[in-house]
């Protein structure tokens, strides 16, 4: 009777001990609940990006503020969107291997990012194999803007983490188990490893992984189809010399998967600097499908899930501006991008009316400026 034997995997440890596991947040105890709607959210210190898509024209935009790369079949919808547009791709139904991807560079590159961002499997999705159909956090993993698979991480080249869905066969619930997806020094082969809540790794799931003592096992979860999720990513790279290195996530704003004790650089000027969204298959011969994304934000601490808050309703600053002053206001929309500047007359304690009414009626950041009051920054809806 034969027998398969298992490669021999020899993991050099770095330096350094176990330390204790900082507690991570959820729910609302991030940046998005001081930002109902995620309006002004771009505002907050931490935050170096924010996109909801709606101040395109058309998707040949994209490139304007997604700077490492639109790649293939993008589009900006409002039907099966979340709010006003989503960002679309589109998977056709071919044998050939396709990437559709927005890429986003990060300027300085930074230790530790978190990736918020809402998203959708339309209900056609079929797809096995590889498919890297969620987000993606890299260090030096593109090379000249091209992406380097199969060129396994050594600690001083690159690292690379996803978060997507895995599903081996069609017997299997679609679109597949959520896992990260990992190149660092000890991955199993040229491929990066699959990381699954449980904390079984692919390949070889047979050798557990190394995610330290205090390591919490959590269920494996597939995401319904035609769903609209919450979810978001956190890439911590490791102090050189250290295994304090950790990927998490979340679903909803609950805490579903938590790596610790990872080794992922041995150099410090191994950094984070680029991230995007994408919907990569292997091969699509099922059926043309689609995914979805929206309100994609990246910071530097936890964000959480879109705050709804209270119902806006027109607002302006009080008691220091008299009624039937005219000033002039800078309108912005989520990302902080200047729409327009207009003069406005204050009607009253609680509202303004700009001179030339034109703007589409929804939710503004407004900066508005007289000849002797400060600055002040409030929501305003124009109906």
């Amino acid at each position: 009777m034969g027998f398969i034997s298992l490669p021999l995997i020899l993991v050099v440890c770095a330096e350094g001990i176990y330390g204790a596991i900082t507690p991570l947040p959820a729910g609302n105890a991030g940046i998005a609940a001081q930002y109902p709607n995620d309006i002004g959210i771009s505002g907050n210190g931490a935050v170096v990006f924010a996109d909801d898509f709606e101040g395109y024209a058309s998707a040949a935009n994209l490139s304007s503020r997604w700077n490492g790369g639109v790649y293939h079949y993008a589009d900006l919808v409002t039907s099966g969107a979340f709010v006003g547009k989503s960002l679309r791709f589109r998977n056709p139904q071919q044998s050939a291997e396709l990437s559709n991807t927005v890429d986003r560079l990060v300027s300085p590159e930074l230790d530790v990012l978190f990736l918020r961002y809402y998203t959708k499997f339309d209900a056609s999705f079929n797809a096995t194999g590889s498919s890297h159909n969620g987000c993606s956090v890299q260090a030096s993993y593109a090379v000249n803007g091209q992406a380097t698979p199969g060129i396994p991480a050594n600690g001083y080249n690159k690292f690379l983490a996803n978060w997507e869905c895995w599903r081996d066969q069609l017997s299997e619930p679609s679109p597949g188990r959520m896992n990260t997806y990992v190149y660092h020094p000890e991955q199993r082969d040229v491929w990066g490893d699959h990381f699954f809540p449980t904390g079984v790794v692919l390949p070889w799931d047979r050798v557990p992984g190394d995610f330290g003592p205090d390591f919490v096992s959590r269920p494996d979860i597939t995401p319904q189809l035609n769903r609209w999720y919450c979810v978001e990513f956190m890439v911590r790279a490791n102090t050189p010399g250290l295994r304090d290195g950790r990927i998490a996530a979340w679903l909803d704003g609950a805490l579903i998967a938590d790596f610790p004790n990872l080794r992922l650089r041995d150099i410090d000027t191994l950094n984070i600097d680029r991230f995007g969204v994408s919907s990569h298959i292997k091969s699509n011969t099922n059926n043309e499908t689609y995914m979805y994304y929206d309100n994609v934000v990246a910071a530097t601490s936890y964000i959480g899930p879109r705050s709804s808050g209270s119902p806006v309703k027109p607002v302006a600053a009080c008691g220091a501006v008299r009624v039937g002053k005219k000033v002039t206001a800078v309108f912005r929309d989520i990302s902080g991008r200047t729409v327009c500047r207009q003069p406005v007359e204050w009607k009253g304690e609680k509202s303004l009316m700009p001179a030339n009414h034109t703007l589409p009626n929804r939710l503004y950041l407004v900066e508005v400026m007289g000849e002797t009051e400060t600055v002040m920054l409030k929501k305003v809806v124009l109906r």
